[in-house]
């Protein structure tokens, strides 16, 4: 499956969590793993808190203290600080699914990360049936 996700801004941290939860409720998986893959390179995905929209601000604003848009990069497109911070953040989340929902704690959210928007971009879902032995 597909959750298409379209950015605004440069950086940016967008809240899926609900597009994924829908997806897993719609699949009908009591129990299993939600695999979310980023097939971009100037693009991430994250967990952390979603209940107060100042600490993916912090995020990014630290983030893009530590990876500065100009300092000297070699690569020719210029967006060197994308592909860094796609690299530091990762591609890649695995969630458990329980009930139909996902194992997420109490403030945790799920967010794309964009770093060389504004785009569309796509994430990759893949939601996996945990199968019993007896």
């Amino acid at each position: 499956m597909i959750c298409s996700v379209k950015s605004k801004t440069r950086t940016e941290l967008i809240d899926i969590t609900s597009k994924i939860q829908d997806m897993v409720m719609s699949a009908g998986i009591d129990q299993g793993l939600c695999m979310l893959y980023v097939p971009h390179t100037t693009a991430a995905i994250t967990i952390n808190e979603s209940a107060d929209p100042s600490v993916k601000d912090d995020i990014l604003m630290i983030i893009n203290k530590i990876i500065p848009w100009e300092a000297g990069y070699r690569h020719l497109e210029g967006n060197s600080p994308a592909h860094i911070k796609s690299t530091i953040v990762g591609t890649s989340e695995l969630i458990a699914i329980d009930n139909n929902r996902l194992v997420l704690g109490t403030w945790q959210g799920i967010f794309f990360c964009e770093f060389d928007g504004p785009r569309t971009r796509k994430v990759q879902v893949r939601i996996i049936k945990e199968k019993f032995q007896e």
